[in-house]
């Protein structure tokens, strides 16, 4: 089945802090259990949610490895996992914390192989954003649906989700207007599929949406920054809005009271998170093939704007908090 225990750098937390909080240590990886496999990476995916695990925000018991995606070789498989064999190409966006790393022993459950056809340093950049993105257009839906010609708001359009979900929402005939700090991000934006994009440092995001849909507001608003832009974004909603919410870059939303819904228009709130949508094996690959094959048709591109040496991951983790970074970000082992 596997070969006995090797040595793996892998970065690790001992305390939640900062990015100087980020330690490579070396670790022995053994071989994998029932359930699970080993794979050694050829690339890492760098997501916001690392940045949530290292300073706490979403505690982890400690020392932790961290980082949530990767694509690389499988080098072992456990008992009774069927779906992957050793050499296989693999990429995946899982759980546990633990993807900073040359080689790591993990559930097999939420790893795909990865077609031939992507490389992988698209297949460590996608799958966690990739996924993300398609539970948001696929399944985070209206009460009265989302269909061609809808207008859908997306902050951080310009961030690693934001130009999948441009790109894809195009595909699906959405109008998605496009949030970002910067004109540069913006058209960032505006070259991968967002129809309307605004510059929420230098315009009122919510006075331009009501100008862009006529006063009508749009059915979605897909929200990763959080507290920045929660009580504008619920103004930029039509009656019987969606207000989706997937993640806080600039901190937690602060409690709300649920009556203010009623009086802005009987509005829904969801707050979602990607490792319930891939609960299962099948719900995973389902989504996971889905992903594949918009990737693979060119409606969808993998733009990876920063590289980092594995061992340059504070250097990555301070770009991504500064807002610095665009597309996507990987390590390389």
């Amino acid at each position: 089945m596997s070969e006995a225990s090797t040595s793996s750098r892998a970065v690790r937390i001992h305390a939640p802090g900062g990015a100087d909080q980020l330690v490579l240590d070396t670790v022995d990886v053994g071989a994998p259990g029932p359930g699970q496999v080993r794979v050694r990476h050829h690339a890492i995916g760098l997501n916001f949610i690392d940045v949530y695990h290292r300073t706490g925000l979403y505690p982890l018991p400690m020392p932790h490895g961290i980082g949530m995606e990767g694509a690389g070789v499988i080098e072992a498989v456990g008992e009774g996992v069927t779906h992957l064999k050793a050499g296989d190409r693999a990429a995946y966006a899982a759980a546990p914390p633990g993807s900073y790393c040359d080689a790591r022993v993990m559930p097999a459950q939420n790893v795909c192989r990865l077609p031939d056809a992507i490389d992988f340093e698209t297949g460590a950049a996608m799958m966690l954003k990739g996924l993300t993105a398609q539970y948001l257009l696929k399944k985070c839906k209206p009460v009265e649906g989302l269909e061609a010609g809808d207008f859908v708001l997306f902050h951080a359009a310009a961030g690693g989700v934001g130009l999948i979900a441009c790109q894809w929402a195009k595909a699906l005939g959405l109008r998605l207007i496009g949030t970002a700090g910067t004109d540069e991000k913006c058209a960032l934006a505006h070259e991968h599929g967002a129809e309307f994009t605004i510059n929420y440092r230098t315009e009122n995001f919510t006075e331009r949406v009501k100008e862009i849909t006529g006063g009508k507001g749009v059915k979605v608003v897909y929200d990763s920054v959080g507290k920045d832009t929660w009580e504008g974004s619920l103004d930029c909603l039509r009656p019987f809005g969606l207000m989706v919410s997937f993640g806080n870059a600039s901190g937690p939303v602060d409690p709300f009271s649920p009556g203010i819904l009623g009086p802005k228009g009987s509005m829904y709130v969801t707050r979602q998170t990607l490792f319930t949508h891939i609960s299962s094996r099948e719900a995973t690959q389902a989504m996971a093939d889905d992903l594949f094959e918009v990737v693979q048709s060119g409606k969808v591109k993998i733009r990876i704007d920063q590289r980092f040496a594995l061992a340059d991951v504070q250097d990555a983790h301070r770009s991504l908090e500064a807002r610095q970074t665009t597309g996507c970000t990987i390590l390389l082992p």
